[in-house]
């Protein structure tokens, strides 16, 4: 950012506010003469020093020649390159490198988890009503959202499925709505070019099926058809094990429940149901009716022969039955302590409303976890979001839910916090569980995230200055009259024990803050803490602007001064703005 002045009018007077350039901090120009030596370059040797001993990077000598190559190529230009990079940086090189945010990021880019464990081992990114564009009862159906999440890193679809007005075709929509439709096999076709963009690996699609046993063989010949090879399915009715993220790159597999078992189901039961496999109503007792707004167990066959002579129920169609390799189903009675038992060798998947799940983790969080240990468990919003909004993800993440079900349409804190978690193992969209989630401690304990650990670590964030504004935004953006007064705020988000707030000062007109200010935060569970990040400009009279935000997850931060690149409101990247932050873990 180069200096000048910015002038504002106020009540026909100009004021004059100088723009500052950002500066190292203190702590850049100490470490800069450390491993110098007081030099003013910084050689690929000493280079590589800094990077092992202040950034815990792994990186050998024509590593670091390279880096500092690339560095002073991208300050000249590519088209007017330094002449001899074989002096190293200087001070005014090494801060830009530390603050770009490509070369200096703060958490991993590479897949580094074990991706050979069972899907149940992983948390797995996921959708809700994937179709819609908007709101969940009068906007548009589109493939649009679809590929914009896949391209996110999305890897669970989910499709509402119904039969069009003259019940010979499959249209995608959310039932009983104002919502207008689109033909499944537009959906479809997008999945099948768009999956595996972003990761290679498996995309979920999870079904809610409204269809006559002819049009469910319709839909497998659709998917069929379209995925071909693609397409994986298991040669057994169902699974004792999920097989592997790696074992099923660039595969598609299908999840519902069995169309026999629905369609003879007892609509009587009105507790639990493993999928959206029935209309959406939202329940007026969320304490009863642990699945409620995704219940209402009316049969295809019944729907179409409303007012006549009711028929017995009918078989599902077998090659539609036959493409399902997460198998979805309900247990008799609807008792939430029958669906959490895990006795039986067979796998299988459960779903539960943000309601239900704030239910069964006050009488049964264990059983929860040990549930998720082998099975997969589905969380999704509850039905009175009509406007797309969304519940906070981390308390099913605490108890080892995989797939947390957001609407991905909208934006807000939560949806942050999604982006955020998925940012991990290379943004691939499977997260492996950390060990405790999967197996019992050795004295035979489940974990239980309302009794958490003694402190395990803590975690020292700096947060020196940030930069950019003046890039990405206009002159009047945050104050008619004067530069922004920007803060920062900084939450953990995790298990209870580990929640906390903290924020910087006020720094006054503008446009570089330099806070220069130090947190600290115990974590007893880092490996499910987030660390969200906030800036706002504040204002006395009105609501605090926003000037930006991430969420990193603390297992995968980098230590050492990191480049923090920051998102507008719908989780798209801010061209230039940044944070320059420091990450140390002290362990206890």
């Amino acid at each position: 950012m180069k200096g000048g002045c910015n002038s504002y009018k106020v009540f026909g007077f100009s004021r004059k506010f100088k723009l500052s350039e950002a500066q190292p901090p203190q702590d850049v120009i100490d470490i800069f003469a450390s491993f110098t030596d007081g030099g003013e370059y910084m050689s690929a040797e000493q280079m590589l020093h800094f990077l092992g001993d202040q950034q815990e990077m792994e990186c050998t000598l024509p590593e670091a020649e390279q880096i500092i190559e690339q560095i002073l190529q991208k300050r000249r230009g590519s088209d007017n390159p330094s002449g001899d990079s074989s002096q190293g940086l200087s001070l005014d090189d090494f801060f830009h490198y530390l603050f770009m945010p490509e070369f200096n990021g703060p958490i991993k880019t590479q897949v580094h988890h074990d991706m050979n464990a069972p899907l149940s081992h992983y948390f797995i990114y996921t959708g809700h009503n994937s179709y819609l564009t908007g709101n969940q009862l009068s906007s548009d159906c589109s493939d649009a959202p679809i590929i914009k999440a896949l391209n996110r890193g999305l890897r669970v679809v989910e499709l509402d499925l119904w039969p069009n007005s003259t019940k010979d075709d499959v249209h995608v929509l959310h039932g009983r709505t104002l919502t207008s439709p689109v033909p499944l096999l537009k959906c479809l076709k997008s999945i099948n070019e768009h999956a595996f963009e972003k990761s290679p690996y498996p995309v979920i699609i999870t079904l809610e099926d409204h269809l006559t046993p002819d049009l469910q063989a319709k839909v497998a010949e659709m998917v069929t058809g379209i995925f071909g090879d693609t397409l994986f399915y298991p040669q057994e009715d169902s699974l004792s094990e999920f097989p592997s993220p790696e074992s099923l790159k660039h595969r598609i597999i299908i999840s519902t429940k069995p169309p026999k078992e629905y369609l003879t189901s007892n609509k009587k039961d009105k507790g639990l149901s493993d999928g959206k496999e029935s209309s959406e109503e939202e329940s007026t007792d969320p304490v009863t009716d642990f699945d409620a707004d995704e219940q209402s167990e009316s049969d295809p066959d019944e729907e179409e022969n409303s007012g006549g002579e009711s028929k017995p129920p009918q078989q599902g169609a077998p090659e539609y039955k036959r493409l399902i390799t997460i198998h979805a189903g309900k247990p008799k009675g609807g008792c939430l302590k029958d669906a959490l038992n895990v006795q039986g060798d067979k796998v299988r998947r459960l779903s539960l409303s943000e309601q239900g799940l704030e239910k069964a983790v006050v009488s049964d969080g264990t059983d929860v976890v040990r549930f998720t240990q082998k099975n997969i468990l589905r969380v999704y919003p509850k039905g009175t979001r009509v406007t797309s909004s969304n519940f906070r993800p981390n308390i099913g993440w605490t108890h080892g839910a995989q797939m947390v079900a957001l609407n991905m349409q909208g934006y807000g804190r939560s949806l942050w916090m999604m982006h955020g978690m998925f940012r991990a193992n290379g943004g691939c969209g499977y997260l492996k569980k950390p060990d405790f989630l999967l197996q019992k401690s050795p004295e035979d304990e489940i974990f239980d995230p309302k009794k958490p650990p003694p402190v395990k670590e803590t975690l020292k964030v700096t947060v020196y200055l940030g930069d950019g504004w003046s890039s990405d935004f206009s002159q009047t953006h945050f104050d008619n009259y004067s530069p922004p007064d920007f803060y920062t705020k900084i939450r953990i988000v995790g298990v209870p024990a580990d929640a906390a707030k903290k924020k910087t000062k006020v720094i006054e007109n503008d446009w570089v803050p330099i806070w220069n200010e130090e947190f600290k935060f115990p974590l007893t569970v880092p490996e499910l803490a987030l660390l969200q990040i906030e800036v706002r400009d504040f204002d006395r009279s009105e609501k605090d602007d926003f000037g930006g935000q991430t969420c990193l997850p603390i297992s995968e931060l980098r230590p050492g001064i990191r480049a923090v690149p920051l998102y507008d409101k719908k989780g798209e990247k801010l061209t230039s703005v940044r944070l320059l932050m420091r990450f140390l873990f002290l362990y206890e």
